[in-house]
């Protein structure tokens, strides 16, 4: 469970992350590769197809993307595109947090979680 967020911290099951993190279905847990997206986009706020396809190890029913605190990271229509059969929520990071938390033990949910701007 996601027990808080702020601004560059993020806090799990009592281990805190100061990175942008992906959450799987299984409940494991690894730094975003926000790079593949800043590479190509010269931001890290463009959710490029490329970075996903990293995070679709596991199947699931709900991709819900914490877009910053601000709200500044978005998904790429291609990116998007990429995963139209599933529900995809895009919340600034407190409001998808609360939503992935509610969400959690329902379905099988693909978070990706920006946790700056």
């Amino acid at each position: 469970m996601i027990e808080r967020v702020e601004f560059g911290r993020i806090l799990i099951d009592g281990v805190e992350y100061v990175h942008d993190i992906v959450i799987y279905p299984s409940g494991k847990i690894e730094e975003r590769k926000k790079w593949l997206s800043k590479k190509k986009h010269g931001t890290s706020h463009r959710l490029d197809p490329e970075e996903l396809k990293e995070y679709l190890k596991e199947d699931f029913d709900v991709l819900i993307v914490g877009t910053g605190i601000y709200g500044f990271l978005s998904l790429l229509p291609e990116s998007r595109e990429f995963v139209k059969n599933k529900e995809i929520i895009e919340r600034p990071t407190p409001e998808a947090v609360k939503l992935f938390n509610e969400l959690k033990g329902e379905k099988r949910v693909l978070g990706i979680f920006h946790i700056t701007c």
